[in-house]
């Protein structure tokens, strides 16, 4: 289908520009009936990605801690329109492994003086906070059995400041997923991990 081709071909761009690959690995969302994905998805009129592009060439994408505090300086075309003519509100989804799918709804107006469409920048924090928002929920929940345990969320393993929005999809009618990658590598995932495992030290 072309708004899957349409991720992998802004993923496969992104690991070019940053030269990292290490992206959450996510489905992407389907409805469940065929009658649902040929209305919702072979039918709709899907919009194209929105891309969240740095002044930095070699950094696509905007840290989600930056999303959330505002912090824009270095996101191109933060001003910018989005999500017009999509409604008053869309659902932003995860698929994130391990989990059970999440969805949050959004509002696609912002009504500061005068009203009108949210902006990129206003659209980066909203999503920033729907993560932060599912981390939070999910690290009371045990993984599903078999899940990978490098994905697993939570204060002693990925956080929100660990991760890069960059993109945002169109994935059936109404609803739309962000395309995120690791800012933090495995590596000190794990070992922030082993830390918080590791029985504490008794002093002689």
């Amino acid at each position: 289908m072309e708004h899957v081709t349409k991720w992998k071909a802004i993923r496969d761009q992104a690991i070019i520009a940053t030269g990292t690959a290490v992206y959450i690995p996510q489905s992407i969302y389907q409805p469940y009936t065929e009658a649902d994905r040929v209305r919702y998805i072979e039918k709709a009129d899907l919009k194209e990605p929105i891309i969240f592009k740095s002044t930095h060439p070699d950094q696509w994408g905007i840290a989600l801690e930056d999303a959330i505090r505002a912090n824009m300086k270095d996101l191109l075309d933060k001003y910018d329109n989005m999500l017009e003519n999509c409604g008053p509100s869309v659902s932003i989804r995860l698929q994130w492994p391990g989990y059970r799918a999440w969805t949050k709804q959004i509002p696609t107006m912002d009504f500061k003086s005068p009203k009108g469409p949210i902006t990129r920048a206003k659209l980066a924090k909203n999503i920033a906070n729907c993560v932060k928002r599912f981390i939070e929920e999910k690290e009371k929940e045990r993984m599903e059995m078999e899940a990978d345990r490098r994905w697993k969320v939570g204060t002693r393993h990925i956080r929100m400041e660990d991760l890069i929005l960059v993109s945002l999809h169109n994935i059936s009618k109404g609803s739309w997923q962000p395309q995120l990658r690791l800012r933090t590598p495995l590596s000190e995932i794990q070992l922030r991990r082993l830390q918080a495992q590791a029985p504490l030290s008794i002093a002689c």
